[in-house]
């Protein structure tokens, strides 16, 4: 075993300098794994650091498969792949204290994930002669909840193959490097010092104009040495990713707002990752709210539930690498089966929509097999844009942003008329008085909604021809809209929380106070110390002025009780 796996576990540091051991760290990963292939075990974690973080057995063993490629890749060299991990036993206490700060402002796709874990993986395969095999089969994985895509494949390309030709303690000493980083706070422009190189990234705020480049939100400083500035830290690049399927980009959208069971069958965990990342990033700024895995293995503690015939398919797309699942996932009503991504001077041979009987178990060609029709007309503007940027020989970010443009303002086409029809069912704000609950938000009557879209539909903003009634229709069965529902009201019911709160401040209270009894004084003081507990902990939308002065009027309310009053509701 290598002198980093004997390395002692870190001295606590004094309290002075942070207030927990790998708090810093715990903000931007869980743990960095080490999974090895034991001739006897086969896969196995060889490390798991720090060393007091516990993952459950059953994390471990999903861990130590999902870290290799499943079918056999007679490839060798390095590979980079993700993957996405159901946490198992429950909430685990964790280094990291997060009020809930970070998922307040960070946009909806980029939340801290509460029930799973996402993997980056570095994997390096070589011919040894010194291993009984023959070859040298390693992985280093760097568990997060956090949806970084870009920043920890790059930080891996850094430290991956120090760690795989030293073998020395650097990954202990890189962990140590990355437990001094300042938090990631959205909206920040940050430096994160790691092996000799700064990596300098900008968080992603929930105030960011969506489709803004966040090249151009950078405040380049005097660094030496200039750092390696990654221009997003989650945005993959889309033009390489869909380049097989950019004729079916826009069915590929309508599959993924409408939650659809899609897999993906690619040649290696790299193109299967990248595909199905790049699918549930083409709703921004919607958020993909149905479970998705970059890439799945036969070993999976998930795959019965998945691979079952007695129910429908669940709301998920999946990535997969082994022949074996054309079988067992045949009865899916989505399959993309795409090739290896080759980055070519001219458009890449575009697959076709082929029926699903036409998936053979055997050497199955790259197609979309689906029976699904399009509720809209294909844009075919796009397609020439990109055909033009290929002759021009266009830079491939360019064309990706072309491309993320042209999702985004699909996204905004379709969602706009809902956030407009959700607005109107909020209380006009002279229905909010002080001394009465706020008024209810109307529900959402779907068929109310369908009557608006003649004079305020997406017609508006896009120039799609196509049904667009009947995309919504489908769109209300799926657990996007369930998802994108619950955020709204939630998000207008602080609001109105907010708005009966300022009410409250701007009233006369000893006016209210004159003609009431005792019991209907001490029930206000009762409802107000409710509110601003509420307030606090909801985090509601109310300037601190405001909570200040709703303090003060239960102070007063008090002061004007009886002393025996009084002395009840202070200890209270």
């Amino acid at each position: 075993m290598d002198a980093l796996c004997r390395a002692e576990p870190r001295p606590r540091r004094p309290a002075a300098a942070s207030p927990l051991p790998w708090a810093r760290f715990s903000a931007w990963l869980d743990c960095v794994c080490v999974v090895t292939f034991d001739l006897e075990l086969g896969q196995a974690m060889e490390l798991v650091y720090p060393y007091d973080f516990r993952l459950t057995e059953k994390e471990k063993t999903s861990i130590c498969y999902l870290s290799f490629p499943d079918s056999y890749s007679g490839g060798l060299g390095d590979t980079q792949f993700s993957f996405r991990l159901r946490q198992s036993g429950g909430q685990r206490t964790t280094h990291y204290e997060d009020d809930g700060e970070y998922n307040r402002e960070a946009p909806l796709t980029l939340q801290r994930e509460s029930a799973h874990y996402f993997g980056y993986v570095y994997f390096r395969q070589v011919k040894d002669s010194s291993m009984k095999r023959g070859y040298f089969q390693k992985s280093l994985v760097l568990v997060s909840r956090l949806p970084y895509v870009n920043l920890f494949q790059s930080l891996l390309q850094l430290i991956a193959p120090e760690y795989f030709d030293k073998l020395e303690p650097c990954l202990e000493a890189v962990c140590n490097e990355i437990d001094q980083w300042p938090p990631p706070v959205p909206g920040q422009t940050l430096n994160l010092p790691v092996m000799g190189v700064v990596i300098q990234v900008r968080i992603p705020s929930r105030v960011d104009k969506p489709g803004s480049s966040p090249v151009k939100q950078f405040n380049q400083e005097n660094l030496l040495p200039a750092p390696l500035v990654l221009p997003s830290i989650h945005e993959l690049d889309l033009f390489r990713c869909f380049q097989p399927v950019l004729i079916h980009v826009q069915m590929l959208w309508e599959l993924m707002l409408l939650g659809e069971p899609i897999v993906v069958m690619a040649p290696s965990p790299t193109v299967s990752s990248e595909m199905v990342l790049a699918l549930t990033s083409c709703l921004a700024p919607l958020r993909y709210c149905c479970d998705y895995r970059p890439y799945f293995t036969i070993h999976d503690s998930e795959f019965k539930e998945y691979t079952t015939r007695t129910q429908a398919p669940p709301n998920i797309v999946v990535g997969v690498t082994n022949p074996f699942f054309i079988k067992t996932l045949q009865h899916w009503p989505h399959i993309l089966r795409v090739g290896e991504l080759r980055m070519s001077g001219d458009l890449p041979k575009q697959v076709k929509v082929k029926k699903l009987a036409k998936l053979k178990t055997l050497d199955t060609k790259p197609g979309i097999y689906t029976s699904y029709k399009t509720f809209l007309h294909k844009d075919k503007t796009l397609i020439k844009r990109l055909l033009k940027g290929i002759q021009r020989k266009r830079p491939s970010e360019v064309q990706s942003a072309l491309l993320r443009r042209h999702l985004l303002e699909l996204t905004q086409s379709f969602i706009i008329p809902l956030e407009h029809y959700i607005a109107s069912l909020m209380p006009l704000q002279r229905a909010i008085t002080p001394w009465k609950n706020p008024p209810q938000i109307r529900p959402f009557r779907q068929e109310d909604f369908m009557k608006t879209l003649e004079h305020a539909g997406p017609q508006l903003t896009c120039v799609l021809k196509g049904d667009w009634l009947g995309l919504y229709r489908r769109f209300f069965k799926s657990p996007n809209f369930d998802g994108w529902y619950r955020q709204r009201h939630k998000e207008m019911t602080q609001k109105l929380e907010a708005l009966h709160l300022e009410a409250i401040c701007e009233a006369n209270i000893v006016a209210w106070m004159k003609d009431k009894s005792e019991v209907e004084i001490v029930d206000l003081v009762l409802k107000l110390r409710e509110k601003l507990v509420r307030a606090r902990c909801q985090h509601l939308p109310v300037k601190e002025e405001t909570l200040q002065r709703v303090g003060l009027y239960i102070e007063t309310i008090i002061g004007s009780l009886p002393e025996d009053l009084q002395t009840v509701l202070h200890h209270h």
